[in-house]
């Protein structure tokens, strides 16, 4: 077999040169990392874990204000969704077993079944599939690794914690936006052509 190769003469990249891999930090990366550590610190404050925070600025960080409402916004109304079923079918669960052991946990696989179908249905619904995989994460730690006290402030802190942190998330790409930072850029360059 002869092979022969295509000269690229046209200046686009090839396909292996679009997927070339290489290390940088770009806005989109100090932004995420500007949008956390603003969390973390407000939430010193408080003495309050900012751990959930942090994870909503990490989704609420788009690659633009759009893609932050919408990412942030799934992850948001996932969390909501996920929490709320969460507690309801964790209501459920120790009407029957008030004193939930292990023997009795059979009872969650089907209020998980349950909730999984009843939580796609309503991101269908709403039409935020991609709320469905943050919901179903706040689903699973509701009904599997939170105790019987804390079932109901659990969700809702989770649901605050999310809210701020996606609030937070949105509004540092919107202040930092690409159009703001090539006008500074722009401002700065007038000044030392200047010079």
């Amino acid at each position: 077999m002869n092979q022969t190769t295509i000269e690229n003469t046209d200046n686009k990249p090839t396909p292996q040169e679009k997927h070339e891999f290489r290390i940088h930090i770009g806005m989109r990366n100090i932004k995420t990392a500007l949008a956390a550590t603003i969390c973390a610190f407000i939430y010193a404050f408080f003495d309050r874990n900012p751990t959930f925070a942090c994870i909503g600025a990490i989704f609420g960080m788009g690659s633009d204000f759009n893609d932050s409402k919408r990412s942030g916004g799934n992850r948001l109304f996932g969390t909501i969704i996920g929490g709320l079923i969460g507690m309801g079918l964790f209501y459920i669960y120790i009407q029957f077993y008030p004193v939930p052991t292990s023997n009795f946990r059979f009872m969650l696989f089907e209020l998980l079944f349950i909730g999984i179908l009843l939580m796609v249905l309503i991101c269908q619904l709403l039409v935020i599939p991609g709320a469905i995989q943050p919901a179903g994460v706040v689903l699973c730690i509701i009904l599997f690794n939170t105790p019987v006290d804390a079932y109901i402030s659990y969700p809702l802190n989770r649901i605050f914690d999310t809210a701020i942190g996606v609030i937070i998330g949105i509004v540092v790409n919107m202040l930092i936006s690409r159009e703001r930072v090539d006008k500074v850029k722009a401002f700065f360059a007038g000044l030392t052509k200047q010079k």
